[in-house]
Parts: C-alpha cells; structure tokens; sequence
C-alpha cells in the first residue's frame, strides 16, 4: 500500500507546484502591468520608438504594447465611443487634443508631469469645470517635434533662380490627403506677414476672406506658375513621400529640383540633400528668421500612475538617448528643450549633415510658431485641406480662390460661435532643439 501513498504525494506535490506556478506567473503578471500606447508610426518607422518603450520598460518594470496607424482620429474616436481607450493617445493636432480634453476624455497634466509641457508644442488653455471656475491648464507633452518652414535642394540647384526651379510636390495621404499645401500657405503667410498675423489666422481671429490670407495663396499660385501646368494636378494623385516600388523622397524620383517639406523627410535624403529657410527660395519675402514647427504630442486617456510616469519618461534625456540610439542616422528624431528639467539630447554623435542644418535653424530662430492646420478645430482643418486640393485643379482661377476663401471663412465664423477655437498663443521664442544626429 506504500507505493500508491507515495504515488498520491508525489501527484500532490506536482499539483501544489503547478499551482505555485501559476499563482507566480499571475503575480508577476499583477507586478508587470500592460500600457497601450496609440500613435502614429508604422511601416517600419515605430520600431526605434517601440524599443524605446523596451528600454523604459527595462526601468520601470511595466510592459507597454505599442499600436500604430495611419488613421489615427478614427481610431480612437471608435475606441472612445466604445469606452476603450488607449492609455496613452500620440497625436499631431493641439486643435484635435484641445476637444478631446474639453470633451472629458484627455486628462490634464498633473504638477509632476506639466514641467513637460514646453511651448509652443504643448500650450496651456483655459478649461472652466461645472462650477466655473477657470483655470490655465496643460494636456499633453511633446515627445518630438519637427521644423516646417524650409526648403530641400539638390546639390548645386540652392542659386537657381525661381524661373529654373521646378517644385516637387505631393498632396495624397489618404484621409487627410492635401496638408502638405496646407503647410505651403502656412508658411508664406507666416513669412511674408509675420508670426502675429499668423497666429490671429491660426486661431481663428482673422478671416480667411482676408487680404493677407488671399495673398498667401496668390503667392503659392504664382510659385506654381513657373512649373508646367500639370504639376499641380499631378500633385493630386501623387504620395507626399513615397514613390512606390520601397522607394521615398519625391526628389530621388521625380523631375523635380526643390522641395518644401518638414524636417522628418530628412530621413530619406543624404548629405547631397540639405535644407535651408523657405525665404531663400522664394523671391520677394522678407527676412523674417520665423519658422513653422509641428510635433508628436503624448496624452493620457486612461490615467493612472503608470501612465504619468510613461509621459515622465519619453520626455526624459535617457529615453530620447535611447531613441536616438535605436533609429538609423538619417531618422534619428528631434526633441524640445528648454528648462523643465527634462532637458539635454540626446545622442551619441553630434549632428551632421540635414540634421546639424536644421538644428541651426531651430536654435537660431527668433520666433516658431505651431503648424496653423493642426491647431484648427479638426473640422476646419479637414475643410483646409480639401479646399487646398481644389485649389491645385484651377490655381491661377481667382473665381475658384474666392469661392474656396468664402467657404472656409463660413467654417471659421460657425467654429468660433461654437467657441471651437481653444488656443489664443501658438508662437514662442524657441528654448532650443536637439537633433539627435
């Protein structure tokens, strides 16, 4: 009768152990919760970030789950309608954020995190709770950023004159096809009429009927003027960065000698590519060393300590070091500073080439203003960019630029009866960028 006695204790023991196992395993898994983190990196581009998130993970002891798409509005209103959150939203629009936290579901900054909220990437706006009362408070945090108000030439084409330049240009990207002549307006605006009377565009206290603004579009009409006149429809139907075939950069395939294109697009080029001011291209504006600036901005939607201390990190100096480490060269991603004390870059090389190029420019910029479209009521900007495409079928027609000036105007007026508007500030001295090489 013993062997079946020990038989049974043996099985016993094997059952307490298994169970201690899994009781371990649930522990653990208690110990070591999951973050999502939403944004909008894919095709390879996330994976740097995704092995930053690793790193910190190494630190805090937390796993985090990265999800990407190139639909990012649709995506987390769904997941909003569905009370299903990500823990962490990384979006591109102050203007998309600032509804998102008077609608209850972006959470305001706590004091240990709102440090990270550097301007004018992340300002701070007046928010009036159910008693109302009033107070300035802070949303999200920059994680990167990038510079939009300059040009890229191949190498000996920066001293052609307007007439031997040919523009590359491409407006499609999906949903939101057409913000890349978005930025064109922006920015001649922005250069020709300084950064005051951007900002009064931008947020919504100047209308698009304006003299200033008309002009603005005139301006790019004239630069598209000196192309063939099938460049601006052809825009319509080409990718704003990828020439198919795993290629990218519409200056390796096109025959096209400039391109106006935010600081990311570095990425793609080598050293016989470099950037320099839109001014220096485009006859006839001033001088003004102001530049348009857009960023990746971190908001929390599900709070919680863990995702407090998510945003700490990404903007810390070891996790913009790691995230520098894990990209390649050319697509190592810029950063805010100032002194909030999640300061310094971050990199272990000094920038070269694209990079140190647009590093000057950051930190030599008397004013940098945030790209206008994003910070629009996400409506407006929608109506921006349609009308933007519209505009490349008949650029020279002035009926059609009424016509479209009219109707955006129309939007404008119901978005400020709608008090849509949120942001009075989207221009700043800069503190400083890094490039991280």
């Amino acid at each position: 009768m013993r062997a079946p006695y020990r038989l049974l204790r043996s099985l016993l023991a094997g059952a307490l152990l298994a169970g201690a196992a899994v009781v371990s395993a649930a522990c653990a898994a208690q110990e070591r919760p999951t973050l999502v983190v939403l944004g909008p990196w894919t095709d390879g581009e996330e994976e740097p970030f995704k092995k930053t998130l690793a790193k910190i993970g190494e630190r805090t002891g937390r796993h985090y789950v990265y999800k990407g798409t190139r639909s990012l509005r649709e995506t987390l209103v769904a997941q909003l309608r569905t009370d299903a959150p990500p823990d962490v939203a990384i979006l591109n629009g102050p203007g998309e954020l600032a509804e998102y936290a008077l609608d209850g579901d972006a959470q305001p900054l706590p004091p240990k995190v709102a440090g990270a909220a550097i301007g004018p990437w992340a300002p701070r706006f007046p928010v009036t709770d159910n008693d109302g009362d009033t107070e300035e408070r802070a949303y999200w945090v920059p994680v990167r950023v990038d510079l939009k108000s300059i040009v890229w030439s191949k190498a000996g084409e920066e001293t052609a004159g307007a007439e031997e330049a040919v523009w590359c240009l491409g407006m499609e990207s999906g949903a939101t096809s057409g913000w890349p002549g978005t930025d064109w307006i922006e920015d001649l605006l922005l250069q020709r009429q300084g950064y005051g009377v951007y900002e009064q565009w931008a947020t919504g206290r100047l209308a698009w009927t304006d003299e200033r603004v008309r002009r603005a579009w005139r301006d790019w009409s004239d630069l598209l003027a000196t192309d063939d006149v099938s460049n601006g429809l052809d825009s319509l139907t080409t990718h704003f960065e990828s020439l198919g075939a795993d290629r990218y950069g519409l200056l390796n395939g096109k025959d096209c000698t400039r391109e106006h294109q935010g600081s990311f697009i570095r990425r793609h080029y080598g050293p016989a590519v470099m950037p320099a001011p839109t001014s220096d291209f485009v006859e006839g504006l001033p001088d003004r060393n102001v530049f348009e600036v857009s960023g990746d901005m971190a908001a929390v939607f599900k709070p919680s300590a863990a995702a407090w201390e998510l945003l700490l990190e990404l903007t810390s100096p070891r996790a913009r070091a790691d995230w520098v480490e894990a990209a390649d060269p050319a697509e190592r991603p810029s950063f805010p500073s100032g002194t909030t004390g999640t300061t310094g870059a971050m990199g272990t090389a000094a920038p070269t080439g694209g990079a140190a190029a647009v590093l000057g420019l950051f930190n030599g910029a008397d004013q940098v203003c945030f790209d206008a479209s994003d910070a629009m009521p996400s409506t407006l900007r929608g109506a921006f960019q349609r009308a933007v495409l519209e505009f490349l079928e008949k650029p020279r027609d002035a009926a059609v630029l009424d016509g479209l000036l009219r109707q955006l105007e129309e939007e404008r007026v119901l978005q400020r009866k709608g008090d849509a508007f949120v942001m009075d500030d989207l221009c700043e001295k800069p503190p400083g960028s890094s490039p991280g090489g």
